[in-house]
């Protein structure tokens, strides 16, 4: 499969036509390019991206030609039961940029007005397009409820994981353990706040937890998204402690739970999905500062590269690699 012309996109009278500066190449990317997660098929992927807005539909209020804004690509119909709840990442008819309606992978893309998120001048376009996954990162930080002084295990040390690592640091966490196997991201992970940075393949993960944290963990995070933390999580918590489920595992994975334990120890088993009013949280803290994000950037690709890069396996070292188009870097 190859990068291929099409014409450019025309926005409707609510929204803003963007010129793509950035965007970010997802793990959930590769699963949907792989047929692995639901999407809408023929699409332009793509749902991390920063841009400057070139035009703009006739109905459009705040959003100004010039503007350069980051995109909350969750689309909420505003109608359904949860939408009315205020669950709106759980839409029944929700849609999504880059996943069921054209995103980022292209030179221009169109933008609800309602879906973009204006950010300050100056930002650099690299750091907005971290939004999203940052956002994300917020809600999953909601769902677990770290307090300060908490001791927190993150399991997985992709750019989710980092970014998890700086925000339970931000939460106030005493204890910040990240558990990977590659030793760059472990030592990174050390400079981004964590407490302590686990090789899985030197022992026992629950066990080596265990000896940090006495009884265990107050909040793991699962951010790898495979079976073997999946279950971790469960295991390094302590007795009415939390596991929060963010990695995406490819749709049909089954993996087997032991209730009775759950039972006894009380634990909390929840999952975190997309970025229910997060997004401008997220771009605030960015444009904040408050957050290190260069050196989560691997590599910059070409538009004509990324169908190689989601159909392979991501390359040993890489965190975030990005997409700018007409420019390698």
């Amino acid at each position: 499969m190859a990068a291929v012309d099409v014409p450019r996109p025309v926005p409707g009278p609510r929204d803003v036509l963007v010129r793509i500066e950035v965007a970010g190449i997802c793990g959930s990317d590769r699963h949907m390019f792989r047929g692995e997660y639901p999407t809408a098929m023929p699409v332009t992927l793509g749902h991390e991206f920063c841009g400057i807005v070139e035009a703009v539909g006739a109905d459009v209020r705040v959003v100004a030609v010039g503007d350069r804004i980051t995109a909350d690509p969750n689309i909420a119909c505003g109608q359904c039961a949860a939408c009315r709840a205020g669950r709106v990442n759980l839409c029944a008819k929700l849609q999504a940029i880059g996943v069921t309606r054209d995103g980022g992978f292209a030179e221009y893309c169109v933008v609800p007005e309602n879906q973009a998120v204006v950010l300050p001048e100056g930002i650099d376009p690299r750091h907005g397009a971290f939004s999203e996954p940052l956002a994300c990162c917020l809600h999953g930080l909601d769902v677990a409820r770290i307090k300060p002084g908490d001791s927190v295990v993150v399991l997985g040390g992709g750019v989710i994981g980092l970014l998890m690592v700086q925000l339970a640091k931000l939460a106030g966490a005493a204890v910040v353990i990240l558990v990977t196997r590659q030793a760059p991201r472990r030592e990174l992970a050390l400079t981004l706040g964590a407490t302590h940075a686990l090789d899985p393949r030197a022992g026992d993960v629950v066990a080596m937890v265990h000896e940090i944290v006495s009884g265990g963990a107050d909040v793991a995070l699962e951010c790898a998204g495979v079976p073997e933390t999946f279950h971790q999580s469960l295991k390094v918590v302590r007795k009415g402690g939390a596991a929060v489920l963010f990695g995406v595992m490819a749709q049909g994975v089954e993996v087997k739970v032991e209730p009775f334990d759950l039972l006894v120890r009380e634990v909390r088993l929840e999952s975190a999905y997309l970025n229910p009013h997060t997004h401008q949280r997220a771009a605030d803290m960015i444009a904040a500062g408050q957050l290190a994000l260069d050196p989560l950037i691997s590599r910059i690709v070409e538009i004509a590269d990324v169908p190689e890069e989601l159909g392979g396996d991501p390359r040993q070292g890489d965190i975030k690699v990005m997409v700018r188009p007409g420019q390698r870097g």
